[in-house]
């Protein structure tokens, strides 16, 4: 229920209560609180049990779209990929991540950029220049 708290939320949570709460009363909202949880875990288990007792082995036929939707939601391509085309072996995606010695440094240069050649064709000549205020650029009639 609680399984996205972690210790330190979990103790500002105590911290806060003794302080809003004081040493007097925290015992006594405690066991509320306990009691409550409690209850509702009870109503909620109690309604399940109940309509697994009214809809018999139609109760299965209802949980497995929602079975279905939870696995999905837990998909991601490369979960995709092993489970379907390599019937769960994952010993590829092992070995490739150990064969490419840093994902962040895609070119091999330390993180630097690769030098690559300057293009150069009939737009990129030595003799142009920037366009002034207002100037329209010329027309290339082959290109239209």
């Amino acid at each position: 229920m609680f399984s996205n708290i972690g210790w330190g939320e979990f103790v500002i949570l105590i911290v806060a209560a003794l302080v809003i709460l004081g040493p007097e009363r925290l015992p006594g909202a405690v066991r509320w609180t306990t009691r409550s949880l409690r209850q509702v875990r009870d109503y909620a288990s109690g309604a399940t049990s109940q309509l697994r007792e009214e809809l018999g082995p139609e109760f299965d036929d209802l949980r497995k779209p929602l079975a279905d939707l939870n696995e999905l939601r837990g998909m991601s391509p490369r979960s995709m990929v092993t489970k379907h085309l390599l019937n769960g072996d994952e010993s590829i995606f092992r070995d490739l991540e150990r064969a490419v010695p840093d994902t962040n440094d895609l070119f091999g240069t330390g993180g630097a950029m690769p030098d690559y050649p300057k293009p150069t064709g009939p737009s990129l000549t030595k003799n142009d220049k920037p366009l002034g205020h207002n100037e329209r650029p010329p027309i290339d009639t082959d290109a239209t």
